[in-house]
């Protein structure tokens, strides 16, 4: 869990005892002013980020793998109940890639931000979408009924997935990757358990829904 997450925990079970509270900065102040010591190196196995320091996110722009894709249909024809996350029902998808053309594929429910994860052996079309109907199969069709995705080419056969499961797909704008919020949270978070340069395809699938279900548990300040 991060600082924020144990902070939040804490104030929820013991909301009336500030004894038992602590800030999420307190938190942070105590690890890394510990960190200047011998502590160190078993302190920074233990953060997400495996920072020495503290300093604010950058934003980045992902401009690869960006192509003309037929048939598509745009984010902002997406109706108002996906927008605003009043049911569920409503996912984002991404790859996050690795050594060796290595690739998995992260699914996040809109309204709940329950994780899916599913391997594949490579980011070819069919090889995605094969991957993306199985896991649509897995879930009742109340609670998958559309995938917003970003414009790699990866879901260029994106109507055989539509023909074969009758989930809508919605593509973002170029080089927009906030208008997958969750899913690129969840992709960040998802780098503690898969490090970039790594090579993914040596996890199973078992080992997928295991981080999935990690993810799962944990406490979320955005769901109270």
């Amino acid at each position: 869990w991060s600082p924020e997450q144990i902070a939040g925990w804490i104030k929820c079970t013991h909301p009336n005892d500030e004894h038992f509270q602590v800030s999420t900065e307190t938190i942070y102040r105590s690890l890394f002013i510990q960190a200047r010591g011998a502590l160190k190196k078993e302190l920074l196995q233990h953060l997400r980020t495996q920072r020495r320091m503290r300093k604010p996110k950058k934003s980045g722009l992902k401009g690869k793998g960006l192509g003309d894709i037929a048939d598509t249909v745009s984010i902002r024809e997406r109706p108002a109940s996906v927008e605003d996350r009043a049911l569920p029902g409503h996912w984002e998808g991404d790859l996050i890639s690795g050594s060796k053309n290595s690739h998995i594929v992260t699914l996040v429910e809109r309204q709940t931000r329950y994780v899916v994860l599913a391997k594949v052996d490579n980011k070819d079309t069919e090889t995605v979408i094969k991957a993306l109907i199985k896991q649509a199969h897995h879930l009742p069709g109340e609670l998958y009924q559309s995938l917003t995705w970003d414009r790699g080419k990866e879901l260029a056969d994106h109507k055989k997935f539509t023909m074969a499961t009758d989930i809508k797909v919605y593509f973002c704008d170029p080089q927009s990757p906030w208008q997958r919020g969750s899913n690129e949270n969840t992709n960040g978070l998802l780098r503690q358990y898969f490090p970039k340069g790594t090579d993914l395809s040596v996890h199973s699938q078992s080992k997928l829904n295991a981080v999935a279900k990690q993810l799962n548990n944990r406490p979320r300040k955005t769901l109270n």
